[in-house]
């Protein structure tokens, strides 16, 4: 069966840092597209961050650029999001996913296997 797993979340002062790491189980996805969405109370999921299989293209959304890295690493399965200068703001519900379509990779339609999301709260 596949499954992602995201670990990482937590809560953290306005300013700070958090590193969230999402883990691919049952088959590899190498090949495959992945991205991080959130989604905060009342509001509707969205994009955060893309990267290509080959790590050759990263996406960004606007309020994220410059703050938030995302990475893979394919040998072990695994994606990343690393989060710098946290606000408030980001206080979210933060999911991996693989897309299974290639042709927008900020959109979450694209995107066929989802983890069960981790927690990030920013106090201010």
């Amino acid at each position: 069966q596949v499954q992602l797993v995201e670990s990482g979340g937590g809560l953290v002062q306005a300013g700070g840092s958090l590193r969230l790491s999402c883990a691919a189980s049952g088959r590899t996805f190498s090949t495959y597209n992945m991205g991080w969405f959130r989604q905060a109370p009342g509001k509707e999921r969205e994009f955060v961050a893309a990267i290509t299989w080959n790590s050759g293209a990263t996406y960004y959304a606007g309020s994220v650029k410059g703050r938030f890295t995302i990475s893979r690493d394919n040998a072990k399965n695994t994606v990343s999001l690393q989060m710098n200068s946290l606000k408030p703001e980001d206080t979210a519900v933060y999911y991996c996913a693989v897309a299974i379509l290639g042709r927008n990779p900020t959109a979450a339609t694209q995107y066929g296997v989802w983890g069960q999301g981790t927690q990030v709260t920013v106090s201010s």
